[in-house]
């Protein structure tokens, strides 16, 4: 499994033509506000306070990078669909998210966060079919998942897989910040993109 021996904030950018130096694989994590983006994150590295974690959704307006045993990035993207953002800011975020996506050869797995207390919304699934038109490489968390229990767990699978159309066992993830559930599946994860030839 993967060990988390150094972490660093690196930078936050607007765009990708800013992107830290040097070149190391990304990993980034993109969902709605208030789906647990900055508490999955400080989770893995194991320190409380290293991505902000706001009561008030929408505040990640940038994309933050922060790197990892100075091998890899773990990148923060926007989160989407928080209601109190003009429209203006919520084309601008668009943009950014889908510029980084679409033009990052960097990017080695999109993590894509559902909440899975509340079910996948139509943000969600609008971004789920965004990222398999263009065939993007990406894995499902679902976060807060000790919220849910065993029948959850099922429904959300069966809902998941109609929408990508095949089985989401191996693509799919529970996990908790709480209590820490899926934290090492989750390194073990990021381990093996890492180990695969570039």
């Amino acid at each position: 499994m993967l060990k988390i021996k150094q972490s660093s904030f690196v930078k936050s950018i607007v765009s990708i033509d800013h992107r830290p130096q040097p070149p190391l694989p990304e990993f980034a994590f993109a969902g709605r506000s208030n789906v647990g983006k900055s508490s999955l994150i400080n989770c893995l590295v194991n320190r409380k306070n290293f991505a902000r974690v706001s009561k008030q959704p929408g505040k990640t307006r940038t994309i933050n990078y922060f790197i990892i045993n100075d091998q890899f990035y773990l990148v923060d993207l926007p989160g989407y669909g928080f209601a109190r953002v003009s429209r203006t800011e919520k084309m601008k975020w668009k943009t950014m998210i889908e510029e980084y996506l679409l033009e990052s050869d960097r990017l080695r797995m999109l993590y894509l966060l559902i909440d899975a207390a509340v079910g996948p919304q139509p943000n969600d699934l609008q971004l789920i079919e965004w990222v398999l038109y263009h065939q993007l490489p990406f894995f499902i968390i679902a976060t807060k998942a000790d919220k849910i229990k065993g029948n959850t767990r099922v429904k959300l699978k069966q809902q998941l897989a109609e929408i990508i159309g095949k089985e989401v066992g191996d693509i799919l993830l529970f996990f908790s910040a709480k209590n820490r559930l899926g934290r090492t599946e989750l390194l073990s994860h990021i381990g093996k993109q890492l180990a695969k030839p570039a």
